[in-house]
C-alpha cells in the first residue's frame, strides 16, 4: 500500500493525546447527547431548516467544534481513529448537526492543523476549537469540482507582498455562519514546479467577500451550504497558509484524504439508524394479523442491512486505523467512503422498502434518511473519483514495485 509523507499530518504518526479511558466518557458523552437531545428534535431542525441555538451551544460545551483539533490550541485531541467513533454517533442523527462543527475539525480545520504557519495556528486554532470561529472550506468551483487541479479563483501577488483574490466557489458548508475561508486559489499555471495552486486564510468581514443566500437542497436541511464570491479581495502575506505557494493542492488533498475516512463512519452510523428503525418497524407493524418482520423478504431485506452496516463499521476502523498509523493515506479512505457512502444509500432505500407506503411519508424518519444520505457520494469527492483513485494508486502502486513506472502523475507531485 501507498506510504504516506512522514512530515504530513506527523501528529498523528505519534500515540493519541487522549487515553482510551478519557475517550469512553468522551464517546458516552456524546452518544446520550446525541440519543437524549438531539435525536428527539430532528423534525424541529429540518421543519426550522436550522440547528437550535441551544443544541449549537451545547455542542460546544461538549467541545465538539474543536474534537480533533490538537490539545495546544484548545481542541480535544482526538486522532482519525477516536473521531471516527464519535462520527458513528452522529450519523444516528439528522446530518445538520455534524456539518454545524464538521468544518472546523475536518477540511478546514485540518488545512491549518497540517500545514499552517505557527503564527497561523496561533491566531485562529484557539477560536475554531471553541467554536467562536466558524471555518469554511473554500475549494469547490462551478467548473472544478472533485478535481481541484480545474481551478479558476485566481489569486495575484502585489508587489508590497499582499495578494489579490478574484473568483467564485460553490456549495461552501457553512458559508452563511462563516467566519474564515479557508480559500484555494491559482497563482499560475501547473507546471514542472507544482500545480500552482495556493490556500489563503480569508476572513469572512474582509472587503469583497459577498455570500450569496443558502442553497435550497434535496435534503440535509439545518446544514447550510452557499455560493462565496471573491471581487478584488486584497488578503497580507501572512495568509498565505504555511508561506508556501505551491502548498494548496497537497494541503486539499490531504484534508480531503482524512475527510473521507470521517465521512464513511458517518454513513454507518446513518445506515445503523436505518436498519434500527426498520426493524423496529416490522417488528411492529402487521399485516393480516401478522408482523411483516415475519415475512422472510422482509427479513431479506434486513440481513442485507445489517450485512452492509457491519462490513462498513470494520471497513471505516481499519482504515482510521492505518491512517493513524501512517501506513495508508491515500487508497484506504478511498475505500472505506466509497464502499460505505454506497453501502448507505443502499440500506437507506430498503429502509423506505420496508416501511411501505409510511416511508414516503415526511415525518416518518426514514424518509428523511434516504434524502440526506444520497449527499454522501458527492462531496469528499464523488464515487466516481474513489474509484479513481483506488484503480489509478494500486496500478501506480504495481508499477513501483515491479520499476516498470517511468512517468509522474499529478497524484504522485501533490
Amino acid at each position: 500500500m501507498p506510504q504516506a509523507n512522514p512530515e504530513v499530518g506527523s501528529a498523528e504518526l505519534v500515540s493519541a493525546e487522549v487515553s482510551d479511558e478519557d475517550f469512553a466518557h468522551i464517546k458516552a458523552a456524546v452518544h446520550e447527547f446525541i440519543r437524549t437531545r438531539v435525536v428527539p428534535r430532528e423534525r424541529e431542525i429540518a421543519d426550522g431548516d436550522a440547528v437550535p441555538e441551544d443544541l449549537r451551544q451545547a455542542a460546544k460545551d461538549i467541545g465538539l467544534f474543536g474534537f480533533a483539533i490538537p490539545q495546544q490550541w484548545g481542541g480535544l485531541g482526538l486522532n482519525l481513529a477516536q473521531d471516527v467513533e464519535l462520527a458513528l454517533e452522529f450519523g444516528y442523527t439528522s446530518l445538520a448537526l455534524r456539518s454545524m462543527f464538521g468544518t472546523n475539525n475536518g477540511i478546514a480545520g485540518q488545512v491549518l492543523v497540517g500545514f499552517g504557519t505557527p503564527e497561523q495556528k496561533q491566531r485562529w486554532l484557539a477560536p475554531i476549537a471553541a467554536g467562536e470561529v466558524v471555518a469554511s472550506f473554500a475549494l469547490t468551483e462551478p467548473g472544478a469540482g472533485s478535481d481541484p487541479a480545474g481551478l479558476r479563483t485566481r489569486a495575484v501577488e502585489q508587489e508590497n507582498g499582499d495578494w489579490v483574490i478574484d473568483g467564485s466557489k460553490c456549495f461552501i458548508t457553512n458559508a452563511p455562519l462563516a467566519d474564515l475561508f479557508v480559500t484555494f486559489a491559482r497563482v499560475r499555471p501547473a507546471d514542472d514546479d507544482g500545480p500552482g495552486i495556493a490556500v489563503f486564510l480569508v476572513p469572512a468581514g474582509t472587503p469583497g467577500v459577498r455570500v450569496a443566500d443558502h442553497d435550497r437542497k434535496m435534503g440535509q436541511e439545518g446544514s447550510w451550504t452557499a455560493d462565496v464570491h471573491f471581487d478584488n479581495v486584497r488578503v497580507p502575506a501572512s495568509a498565505l497558509v504555511g508561506g508556501q505557494v505551491d502548498l494548496g493542492y497537497r494541503a486539499a488533498m490531504t484534508s480531503l484524504a482524512r475527510g473521507r475516512v470521517h465521512i464513511a463512519a458517518l454513513a454507518v452510523g446513518t445506515a445503523q439508524r436505518a436498519l434500527d428503525e426498520s426493524v423496529q418497524y416490522a417488528a411492529t407493524a402487521t399485516q393480516g394479523g401478522a408482523p411483516i418482520g415475519r415475512f422472510q423478504l422482509v427479513q431479506a431485506m434486513l440481513a442485507d442491512m445489517a450485512t452492509g452496516v457491519m462490513a462498513g463499521r470494520a471497513l471505516v476502523r481499519d482504515a482510521a486505523a492505518q491512517w493513524v498509523s501512517g501506513r495508508d493515506r491515500r487508497i484506504a479512505p478511498s475505500v472505506a467512503k466509497l464502499f460505505c457512502t454506497e453501502m448507505v444509500g443502499e440500506v437507506a432505500d430498503k429502509a423506505v422498502q420496508v416501511h411501505g407506503g409510511s416511508g414516503y411519508m415526511r415525518d416518518v424518519p426514514v424518509e428523511r434518511i434516504y434524502r440526506d444520505v444520497r449527499l454522501l457520494r458527492l462531496y469528499e469527492g464523488t464515487s466516481e473519483i474513489q474509484r479513481l483513485i483506488i484503480g489509478g494508486g494500486l496500478v501506480r502502486q504495481a508499477e513501483r514495485d515491479s520499476g516498470a513506472g517511468t512517468g509522474t502523475t499529478k497524484e504522485d507531485r501533490s
